[in-house]
């Protein structure tokens, strides 16, 4: 059985470090992170989480794309972890989209990104991995990629005008009030 890991806030150390490659992936400690993490996403209605976010620094995470109160218009997919994930190639095309993060609680930005990127990981059982990521889930792709070089979504806005907090976003966004 999983636990519940904290998620680190904004200010531990740990979320501005490069994240270590992970060597063997069927390493026990690795395959609980896995399962650890995939727990916590659920539990903090994300839709994505990486390693690093739960003082872990490898090059892992997962994205875990599903509607949930934070993010009730999120295409539904089953989570998945990415070992040692790189972006292989992405669109011209960048667009503006709302972001959150569990580390940076009650704030959302519109952060620019690629609207598409080809990538490649490991999965947890060791097989190289290659897709092509659109929309939303590119987006959760990026966001959580940043976190294994110690980026946090606001290092990615444009403009502090581009913040709003998540109770202004559940208003105004979501609600379309």
């Amino acid at each position: 059985m999983s636990e519940l890991m904290p998620i680190i806030q904004l200010g531990n150390p740990t979320l501005r470090q490069k994240a270590a490659w992970v060597d063997n992936i069927q390493d026990e400690q690795i395959q609980k992170l896995i399962d650890d993490l995939i727990t916590a996403v659920g539990k903090a209605n994300g839709v994505g989480i990486a390693a690093p976010q739960v003082a872990e620094s490898y090059r892992l995470f997962i994205v875990a794309s599903r509607p949930n109160p934070r993010y009730p218009n999120a295409p539904e997919m089953e989570p998945t972890a990415m070992i040692n994930p790189r972006i292989t190639a992405h669109s011209a095309e960048v667009v503006k989209g709302w972001e959150g993060c569990l580390s940076v609680p009650g704030i959302r930005g519109l952060v620019p990104r690629y609207q598409s990127i080809e990538v490649e990981y490991t999965d947890r059982y060791g097989n190289l991995q290659k897709q092509e990521l659109t929309d939303f889930v590119a987006r959760i792709f990026q966001h959580e990629y940043d976190h294994l070089d110690g980026i946090v979504f606001v290092d990615r806005l444009e403009n502090t005008l581009d913040m709003i907090t998540e109770q202004e976003y559940q208003q105004r966004v979501v609600n379309n009030t």
